[in-house]
């Protein structure tokens, strides 16, 4: 037989573009459309319902960028389509290549009952099945004139991003307003020859499959009458038949379909139309659930339920339905789908916290699985805080992206840095997107990393960020695949039915031990620095505010806690903590609320925190001393970790001009050089008669580097960013600073200014460096270099409830990969018995690298703290303005040190005249073991909740003696629910005995006698 595959192939594109699927809507009538254009800010659905529209029509502009229009649509179903399947097809405009990038509708009654969303793939509304004619139509569009930020050119700087400078200008048309009549077999037919042709295309060129489905689609297309497909349909797809029900190979890949809307909390919309976006998805998939019996609906964030049940109550009675059916799922456990790596200990534990007692509190439901398909990267810490919540498994497809290295897995056992296992999954569809397509369904079939030992695999499937979630060709899509030759096989069903089969089938499944580095968007750790900063302060104010608010509630009769104020705030902080508004990625409107809203959040927590520890230290006489509260984990100056008494601090530090020009500080344990340009060329410790600097090198360098990486503006810095740098050696003044001994730089580059004040603490191995820089660069990046003279392989950088080890090597690709990387409040560098931190009090990203000395043949190892970039994408003005950070070189620095200077860095003391010493509510008598959280227990009870960590990487015995007469105490989870199956504290009286492995995270619940 003549090979004709390539002609029938082709002609089935162009009978399916222009003739069968134009004939699902074979007959159509123009609605009647009004259009209201709310001013300002969306208004109540009420309101909009009520406003007085004014006539327009197909073809008018309309939108402003981000305003709102409610468009009213009438007609009248014609009598002759009595007996027939009747929509409605209403087209803001839109361009079915950017779902979820552009404008959106909510389509009301108008009685105010939520109809269904409108998106560029979702266009319809049904009227009547059948119809009986004559029908009157009235509907309401609720239309979001959201303007394209991420175009067909992506990454152009735009003004878009925020109102106040996107403008006037109507972004959008009208493209079609009217009823129509929708030929379901023909709708029908079109959904059999794109899986049959999908399917084709996948399939080898020699297989026999394959030409049985190109004989079945030419005989289909023969039976198609050009003139009236509709008429036709119903033999093209009996042609049809018998290669759509021939079974699918026994071994064939099984596939679970979650139906799924990922939708960003912020990205290149701002955090209210998030509400508005949430709202058309799930009154989408509520009316897909009641037409689709097998179809099952899987939704992340419980922010974003709680929207849905604040803001549009009328939808959430739909959610609930669904709910309640077991076909709209709760995921992921978080209140958010945050950044791992960034967010703190007890922000990271929050998430799950906050998360899964929202569900538990609204439907009873439990979630076992971590859902992060979009997440850039996972820290090492979290395996321990998932299965601390009560979890068990994780999804996420991100690490898919990585540039450099594949990822050897698709379902694997990762392992954090205590030991702890949690069982994960990538889907190797390789999209949280997936509609369906035969290559996205073969993909995930061959590109399965664990074949022949496991064959499941999970498809988040739907249009997200505002795309409308599932849609029926997707699920009609599905149906076929359900058992079909040539392709995996599809089922609907939840995340938990998935990772149940997963891992019964695949017991022994391997092991990745550490962080999920993601070999991309790593500049995320340091864009937008005024929100990682809000970030980082807010996460220490509320550990002050629970700390002495709980501590005034024990110990003062009449102070309250403050449960609903510190619920409400961690929930602000824990939104802002997601994944694109973290990270630097989002629009600036986003950056702009989100540095207000912190400010006020610090402006309440500060409030809290002046009223318990006034409250403890009692009325002032007008003679008390001062009383200097200790919120860091450790002794600081005399006063214990959780307490407050008078400082004591030993000893002064001096300072002198140098010979060369510069100044010397000394403060008898650590002297160190400032020279004539501002910079450190030694710094040298006294006790272990050791310099830190490497010989003829200089630290505290600030360096600048052209930073324009090839694509994703705000997410990406490309490794080629080194190849040039600019050390910024010239200072304008190095002089002393106001306070007499400390040294005052300033430096101008380009069109900034960057001020630095260089100081040392009496009695301590830190030098504090305090930066200002009025930053007016764009496409620059800033670091602050210290080479150190120490020969080291690794470095420790804190993570959650830890810290971690990177290579400072590049002998493989992965070690290559991670040359930007986070830490929290420090990162260590060590040899055998010495070693050096660096600490911060609000940056992220940094990175380490070791070169060998010609001079001498010894290593340096060069430290890099990351400060600031300027991005033009998606924010053409990020970070420009005025940035204060503070770090402080830690010399002499073991793991310990470095904990403890993190934690003061991060935790300054306060002031507070006060009669009488405030003793800790609870002691540790071991500095390895670490405080994270002291607070009152969530459930309003009075218990006192204690968790705390082994932070040095070993073993830990220590004694904890409460501070208030005990009661019980139990172990707990972090939601502050018994552990069954923890050994029971061992007790001595009040004291509590504690034997922690390596990291191990323990929260214990104290009832008060």
């Amino acid at each position: 037989m003549h090979d004709d595959r390539t002609l029938i192939e082709a002609r089935l594109k162009r009978v399916l573009d222009e003739r069968i699927r134009p004939a699902v809507y074979p007959e159509s009538v123009p609605l009647d459309v009004a259009v209201w254009n709310a001013p300002g800010e969306p208004v109540p659905v009420a309101e909009g319902l009520a406003a007085t529209p004014e006539p327009t029509a197909v073809g008018a502009p309309w939108g402003a960028p981000w305003s709102t229009s409610w468009f009213q649509v009438t007609g009248t179903v014609p009598r002759e389509w009595a007996g027939k399947t009747v929509e409605a097809i209403l087209d803001l405009g839109f361009d079915e290549n950017m779902p979820g990038f552009q404008c959106e509708g909510l389509v009301y009654r108008p009685d105010g009952t939520p109809v269904k969303g409108l998106n560029p793939r979702n266009q319809w509304v049904r009227i009547a099945a059948p119809a009986t004619g004559g029908e009157d139509v009235h509907l309401h569009i609720e239309a979001a004139s959201n303007p394209v930020i991420l175009d067909y050119h992506p990454f152009l700087p735009t003004q878009l991003g925020d109102k106040e400078t996107a403008g006037s200008e109507p972004q959008y048309k009208l493209a079609r307003m009217d009823l129509a009549v929708f030929d379901e077999t023909v709708w029908q037919l079109v959904i059999d020859l794109e899986v049959l042709g999908e399917l084709m295309q996948e399939l080898p060129e020699d297989s026999g499959r394959r030409y049985a489905i190109v004989r079945a689609i030419g005989r289909c297309l023969d039976a198609v009458d050009l003139q009236d497909v509709n008429g036709s349909a119903p033999a093209a797809r009996a042609e049809l038949e018998g290669v759509l029900t021939t079974p699918a190979e026994p071994s064939a890949h099984r596939i679970s379909a979650v139906g799924h809307a990922h939708i960003d909390s912020a990205w290149l919309w701002p955090l209210r139309e998030t509400v508005r976006k949430v709202a058309r998805t799930t009154s989408n998939m509520t009316a897909l659930i009641e037409d689709e019996p097998d179809f099952v609906f899987a939704m992340s964030q419980a922010q974003q339920w709680a929207w849905v049940k604040e803001h549009r109550p009328e939808v959430w009675a739909k959610v609930k339905k669904a709910v309640a059916d077991g076909r709209f799922v709760p995921a992921g456990g978080m209140w958010v789908e945050s950044d791992t790596n960034m967010p703190g200990s007890e922000a990271m534990a929050r998430q799950f916290v906050h998360g899964k007692r929202f569900f538990l509190d609204e439907f009873g439901i439990e979630n076992d699985e971590a859902w992060l398909p979009d997440t850039f990267g996972f820290a090492a810490g979290l395996p321990q805080i998932i299965k601390a919540a009560g979890s068990k498994w994780l999804l996420t497809q991100k690490i898919s992206w990585s540039q450099t290295n594949r990822f050897p897995h698709h379902t694997f056992n990762w392992e954090g840095i205590d030991g702890t296992r949690i069982f994960t999954h990538f889907p190797p569809v390789d999209t949280y997107n997936c509609s369906m397509k035969g290559s996205e369904i073969a993909h995930a079939a061959k590109n399965f990393k664990d074949k022949g030992v496991a064959r499941r695999s999970l498809a988040p499937t739907g249009w997200g960020d505002g795309g409308g979630g599932t849609t029926r060709e997707m699920i009609a899509k599905a149906g076929r695949l359900r058992d079909l030759e040539g392709s995996a096989t599809v089922e609907w069903e939840t995340p938990a039915a998935f990772f149940e089969k997963a891992e019964a089938e695949y017991p022994n499944a391997p092991v990745w031990v550490g962080e999920l580095y993601l070999e991309l968007h790593r500049a995320t750790l340091t864009s937008q620095a005024g929100t990682k900063q809000g970030n980082r302060r807010s996460e220490h104010l509320l550990r002050e505010a629970e700390l002495w608010a709980a501590t005034a509630a024990v110990r003062v009769p009449e102070f309250s806690y403050p449960y609903e104020e510190l619920d409400r705030i961690w929930k602000t902080v824990l939104l802002h903590q997601f994944h694109d508004i973290l990270p630097g990625s989002s629009i600036a409107w986003v950056h702009r609320e989100a540095r207000a809203t912190y400010a006020k959040v610090a402006e309440e927590l500060n409030g809290i925190i002046d009223a318990a520890q006034r409250a403890l230290a009692g009325q002032s006489d007008g003679t008390d001393t001062t009383l200097v509260f200790n919120s860091t984990p450790h002794t600081r100056d005399g006063v214990p970790a959780g307490g407050a008494r008078p400082a004591a601090i030993d000893g002064q530090a001096a300072i002198a001009s140098r010979a060369d020009g510069g100044y010397v500080l000394d403060n008898g344990l650590l002297r160190v050089e400032i020279d004539a340009r501002g910079l450190i060329v030694s710094a040298y410790d006294i006790v272990a008669d050791r310099e830190t600097i490497a010989p003829g090198q200089a630290a505290n360098l600030p360096q600048i580097h052209a930073d324009f990486p090839n694509m994703w503006d705000a997410w990406d810095v490309d490794e080629f960013y080194r190849n040039t740098v600019t050390d910024l050696t010239d200072a304008d003044r190095v002089e002393t600073g106001e306070d007499g001994v400390s040294v005052r730089v300033t430096r101008t580059f380009g069109d900034s200014r960057l001020t630095q004040t260089l100081s040392l603490s009496p009695g301590s191995m830190r030098l504090d460096i305090d930066t200002e820089v009025d930053w007016h660069e764009t496409e620059k990046f800033l670091k602050l270099a210290f080479p150190l003279d120490i020969h080291a392989e690794r470095y420790a950088s804190e993570t959650q409830f830890g810290h971690f080890y990177r290579a400072t090597h590049t002998n493989t690709s992965w070690e290559a990969a991670k040359f930007e990387a986070c830490n929290h409040r420090f990162v260590q560098v060590e040899e055998p018995g010495w070693g050096v931190a660096l600490v911060t009090d609000s940056t992220y990203g940094h990175d380490v690298t070791r070169t060998v000395r010609a001079s001498d043949s010894g290593t340096t190892t060069t430290v890099r703290a990351s400060l600031l970039r300027a991005p033009r994408f998606p924010d053409p003005e990020t970070d420009q303005g005025v940035h204060r950070f503070r770090h402080a070189l830690v010399p002499g620095a073991a793991i310990g040190d470095a904990v403890r200077e993190g934690y003061r860095i991060n935790l300054p003391e306060r002031q507070v005249p006060g009669g009488a010493e405030v003793a800790p509510l609870v002691t540790l008598d071991n500095d390895a073991v670490v405080v994270t959280a002291v607070k009152l227990a969530d459930d309003g009870s009075g218990d006192v909740v204690v968790r705390f960590h082994e932070s040095r990487g070993g073993r830990a015995k220590a004694t904890l003696t409460p501070g208030f007469p005990v009661g019980s105490v139990e172990v707990t989870d972090l939601l502050e629910r018994p552990l069954t199956d923890a050994p029971a504290p061992v007790r001595s009286g009040e004291e509590v005995a504690l034997a922690l492995r390596p990291f191990e995270l323990v929260t214990l619940r104290f009832t008060r006698a």
